[in-house]
């Protein structure tokens, strides 16, 4: 196992957990060799597989905070302050009277046709219609199941078959 391992004061390179050695400068020609004992070796393991999770664990539990803006957290933003008030234009704001009279009368006469009223009433009986077609769809498919209020229960087998018969023609799903 090749590892390196830097102190404040060695640098140290290690070929096995047995044999250390501190690398030589370009100067010094010497080698120094640190030695760990065997014992040494297991009580360092052991208590490296121990502590080191529970330093990361601390370490995790302490730095995890919820991050913030920082200096303008509280603030509300540009959009908040009011810009200046510019002069009004004359033109501008005949333009604007005039074309909103004339958007309210054409309003006024698009309510007021015939065809719009026609076409609203239709709207509101096919709402109406739908609502009691899905309902019925719904009231078959519980009286086929044996569930819900458009249950067949209590019913004989002809009376079912009578009663399955009118929701399918009620709702059009002939068979």
């Amino acid at each position: 196992m090749v590892c390196s391992a830097v102190f404040k004061p060695l640098l140290l390179s290690c070929s096995n957990f047995t044999n250390c050695q501190k690398p030589s400068n370009n100067n010094d020609k010497k080698l120094q060799t640190l030695s760990i004992n065997n014992n040494n070796k297991s009580h360092i393991a052991s208590i490296s597989n121990s502590v080191v999770p529970l330093i990361a664990t601390v370490t995790l539990l302490l730095s995890s905070y919820p991050a913030q803006a920082g200096i303008l957290s509280g603030f509300s933003g540009l959009e908040s302050i009011p810009g200046p008030q510019l002069p009004p234009i004359n033109f501008l704001d005949r333009f604007n009277e005039e074309n909103q009279k004339k958007y309210a009368e054409a309003d006024a006469k698009f309510k007021q046709s015939p065809i719009i009223k026609e076409l609203l009433e239709r709207s509101k009986l096919n709402k109406q219609k739908n609502k009691q077609e899905i309902a019925d769809k719904y009231c078959l498919r519980g009286a086929e199941w044996g569930v819900g209020d458009c249950s067949a229960e209590g019913m004989t087998e002809e009376e079912k078959e009578k009663f399955i018969a009118m929701l399918k023609k009620k709702t059009g799903l002939n068979e």
